[in-house]
């Protein structure tokens, strides 16, 4: 049962019947691999329809520079899961002292390229490679990260694009719990270009009335009390204290912390949990969900690119 606000006559009947209030329930987990795999699969069977009718398979583009072994993994694990669901991979590794002119060409040419639905350049990029300046240079029709200029105005306009994997992947798990936003109070902490600042548009755009807190935010405990829906963005381990989150709010963690424990979200989780009524894990609440909104991404710039 779900962790809800309790109406005046509600809390009447219960002491009634138990003589006291029973103890609440911790919120309910919104399981981020689970929803990811649906979404994945939804994926495979609309790139399956896509290309039975007759039209070329998309195709998303990843470029490493360098030999880092982290992003070697998540560049690995983007181009072995666009193969899972049918999506045609083109993976460019390139030197770590690579020129900037050289990972600017080979932009260029997958730019040009029909068969690059998508293109995505790994960050951060070594000394010598500009990397913020070479990812505004990727065509924003085949942004699948969502993250350059143009992109980023589509959003802020209203208009159509492709929109940054994190945010959107948080959206899909608002959705799929039914979480009503319209008229909702919406807390974003955190104002990064790459989740704070996307989120807080589209959340917006779902009518939630949205305030973006940060470092210099004053009263921030004051203010997160006041969220139907609070996300923590900011990299911090336990900044979100568990007594900051009101009775019955949606908790949305995409704070991923290496402590000594393990990893821990920006959100303080049991506390928290005893509070809200849905909350996401660290791990396997929001992380999961990049990928899958990644795939979704190559398809949706694929069939916009086929008009």
């Amino acid at each position: 049962m779900p962790n809800v606000p309790l109406s005046s006559g509600r809390v009447v009947n219960l002491i009634a019947r138990h003589g006291s209030l029973p103890p609440p329930m911790p919120a309910e987990l919104i399981d981020g691999r689970a929803i990811a795999l649906q979404v994945r699969a939804e994926v495979r069977e609309a790139v399956s329809a896509w290309t039975a009718a007759g039209h070329e398979p998309p195709g998303l583009a990843t470029v490493l520079v360098g030999d880092d072994p982290a992003s070697a993994i998540y560049v690995g694990g983007k181009q072995k899961a666009s193969a899972e669901v049918g999506i045609r991979g083109f993976d460019h590794r390139m030197a770590h002292d690579v020129p900037h002119e050289q990972v600017a060409a080979l932009l260029a040419e997958l730019n040009a390229d029909p068969a690059v639905s998508g293109i995505l350049l790994q960050l951060p990029t070594p000394p010598q490679v500009d990397g913020a300046a070479l990812a505004e240079t990727i065509d924003p029709d085949k942004d699948v990260d969502g993250l350059t200029p143009i992109s980023a105005g589509r959003l802020a306009k209203g208009r159509p694009g492709l929109r940054p994997c994190t945010p959107q992947g948080i959206m899909e798990l608002l959705r799929r719990h039914d979480v009503a936003l319209e008229g909702a109070q919406a807390v974003v902490v955190g104002r990064s270009d790459l989740v704070g600042k996307p989120l807080a548009a589209l959340l917006l755009a779902a009518n939630a009335t949205v305030t973006i807190c940060h470092s210099r935010t004053r009263d921030l405990a004051e203010v997160c009390r006041r969220a139907d829906v609070l996300v923590a963005a900011v990299g911090r381990a336990g900044l979100v204290r568990g007594d900051w989150v009101r009775e019955g709010a949606v908790v949305i963690d995409v704070g991923t912390n290496r402590t000594d424990a393990g990893l821990a979200g920006d959100v303080e989780f049991e506390p928290a949990r005893e509070r809200a009524r849905l909350i996401t894990p660290v791990p396997g609440g929001v992380g999961p969900m990049t990928i899958a909104m990644l795939l979704r991404n190559t398809l949706t710039a694929a069939r916009a690119q086929a008009r």
